[in-house]
């Protein structure tokens, strides 16, 4: 196995301070929201052989095992990350594999360059993704019901926000939330900074349920988005929970920390909260409007002790270790590529021990063994490929 060194993405919402502090460096004062594990071309991480996605790209059948590379091609299939939010992300929704496909190669053939920030699609690839969280962490995700969401935004006691309410209550779900997220992303901007504006300050007032809208307001003034973003469920996890998000299903995130999986893909529609490109009738075609109860994961322990996060996705697979210091080596040797990070304490993986924030990747099929580093005891979080 091979230790990792890994790029730091300081996209504006990450929070100075909680990556630093769990690799134990000095906060720089910029942000730093993504810590990338993996071998995404655009910061891949890096070992002693050279560039992850290089050393694959040399010999995918050693590094990744054959039926890893006959299902996914010569790349690794997933994405594992630290993200670390001091503010909220872009309200955004991902496409189904066929989506992705279909919408890639509309804009290949349209000839409009990768890196234009008109282009919705990066990649052909979808991206079902999968939080844990490291600390209390809050987010919204999925639709809630329309009643429910009507009777959140009438409280507000907005006039402008009355013909919303009056949609949410009267149309069949799929119809009410499609008809109110249009309207909202197609309205005159200075209507809709007034009506966020007035809504801002009565969500500051009332509090309560009405907090993390007050807060999106204050980041985002006068967005659209904050609007749309009350149509969601509000969710807080607690550390070791977490949440997975399917196609279709629109989210943010808030605040905190967490460890992040995800297909390898960078598709992204935006929906508000950002002064990104926003593509309303592409969003429209891939929002999924159905209102859900967001169901929140706890890990399902095995035998082993090992704590497995279960998704449908078979790009990925996330678990984690809780290694007492007594405790007997646990095999975790596997047919695929993995990727272990230590997160609390001090582990030994193989010959190798592994400080908080430190990580590891692991070719398919070698001998791995972890376990408490020195005495003491560690938590250490495995990513692999569900097959």
């Amino acid at each position: 196995m091979d230790r990792l060194t890994n790029p730091i993405r300081p996209y504006a919402w990450g929070s100075t301070t909680a990556i630093p502090a769990l690799l134990g460096t000095a906060p720089t004062g910029e942000p730093q929201a993504e810590l990338w594990l993996g071998a995404h071309p655009g910061a891949p991480s890096h070992l002693d052989r050279g560039p992850l996605d290089a050393v694959i790209a040399a010999d995918p059948v050693r590094e990744l095992g054959s039926r890893v590379v006959g299902a996914y091609g010569p790349h690794l299939p997933f994405l594992l990350k630290l993200l670390a939010a001091g503010a909220p992300l872009s309200l955004q929704v991902h496409p189904d594999l066929a989506q992705a496909r279909e919408g890639y190669a509309a804009e290949e053939r349209a000839g409009i360059p990768v890196d234009a920030p008109h282009r919705n699609y990066k990649d052909a690839n979808h991206k079902p993704e999968l939080i844990c969280a490291l600390t209390p962490f809050d987010g919204l995700c999925g639709f809630r019901a329309p009643a429910a969401s009507a009777d959140l935004i009438a409280g507000l006691g907005v006039d402008s926000l009355k013909p919303y309410v009056d949609v949410l209550h009267a149309h069949p779900e799929d119809a009410a939330l499609r008809e109110v997220l249009t309207a909202v992303l197609t309205a005159e901007r200075t209507a809709v900074a007034e009506t966020v504006a007035e809504a801002a300050a009565a969500a500051t007032r009332l509090g309560g349920p009405y907090a993390p809208y007050a807060q999106l307001a204050h980041h985002y003034p006068g967005d659209p988005g904050v609007v749309a973003a009350m149509l969601l469920n509000h969710v807080r996890l607690q550390p070791g929970e977490a949440l997975y998000l399917g196609a279709g299903v629109p989210h943010a995130y808030l605040d905190g920390l967490g460890v992040e999986i995800m297909a390898n893909s960078d598709n992204v529609l935006r929906c508000g909260l950002t002064p990104k490109h926003v593509d309303v009738p592409e969003l429209l075609r891939v929002v999924r409007f159905e209102a859900t109860d967001p169901a929140v994961l706890r890990p399902e322990a095995s035998p082993s002790g090992e704590e497995v996060y279960d998704t449908p996705a078979p790009e990925f697979r996330l678990s984690r270790h809780v290694l007492a210091a007594d405790a007997t080596p646990c095999d975790v040797t596997a047919p695929g590529p993995q990727i272990l990070l230590c997160t609390a304490g001090r582990v030994t993986a193989g010959e190798l021990t592994l400080a908080q924030g430190e990580s590891v990747f692991v070719p398919a099929g070698d001998m791995a063994e972890i376990s408490g580093a020195n005495g003491g005891s560690g938590t250490l979080f495995r990513a692999t490929v569900a097959i």
